[in-house]
């Protein structure tokens, strides 16, 4: 078992890989795949998802990331490789995006993934959405109207860009395991999240944004 035990995290959009590919890159890895919305707080997603407060939503998801968090850095910490289906960074992005107004800074002792954004052309994305036998929330149709949005809230945050467009889930996962990490947070203590503090203004931007390809 390595001395610095890895954490990767998966980023992006519905329907651009991260539910295929984390189990897979779990098993390559020999790593725990780790829900970031953890059981407990299943049934009051449920219900927080019916209603249309966005800080509250936001909330609710920080609050489940920081406890599995908890579960994290306890396998970290025996040597034990973590993978996750998003992190911090895509509840920070997609909320930004949705007009959340409150202000967050993350504390420096978070541990940082090794993150992967997925991204596929819409004409994919919207089939391979289109193909999912999984029910759609308020939430999913909404912030399929700011995706600029959510690709600009992202680009804060330090990712290797995958294009998952025309790929299969293996060819997939061969690019993310031949990509080179070194000096882009390889291991998981290299340095904290909370090193480069992400901020949600007191009122919404008004940002162009950018348009994932």
């Amino acid at each position: 078992m390595p001395d610095h035990p890895t954490f990767e995290s998966l980023e992006g959009s519905r329907g651009t890989g991260k539910s295929t590919i984390a189990p897979m890159l779990a098993a390559a890895r020999q790593a725990v795949l780790v829900p970031t919305v953890p059981a407990l707080y299943q049934p009051l997603r449920r219900e927080v998802d019916k209603r249309t407060n966005v800080e509250a939503r936001m909330c609710l998801y920080l609050s489940a990331l920081f406890t599995a968090t908890e579960e994290i850095q306890h396998h970290l910490k025996g040597g034990v490789p973590v993978v996750v289906e998003s992190y911090f960074a895509r509840c920070l992005s997609s909320h930004r995006a949705l007009g959340a107004r409150l202000g967050v800074t993350l504390p420096a002792w978070l541990p940082t993934p090794v993150a992967y954004h997925l991204v596929c052309t819409d004409d994919e994305r919207r089939r391979r959405l289109a193909a999912r036998n999984k029910p759609t929330s308020r939430w999913d149709t909404l912030l399929e109207t700011v995706t600029d949005q959510v690709a600009d809230a992202y680009a804060s945050f330090p990712m290797h860009r995958i294009d998952t467009t025309g790929l299969t889930p293996e060819e997939v996962l061969r690019v993310i395991t031949s990509t080179n990490t070194q000096g882009a947070h390889s291991h998981a203590d290299t340095e904290p999240v909370g090193a480069h503090p992400h901020l949600l203004p007191a009122v919404p931007r008004h940002s162009a944004g950018t348009r994932c390809p």
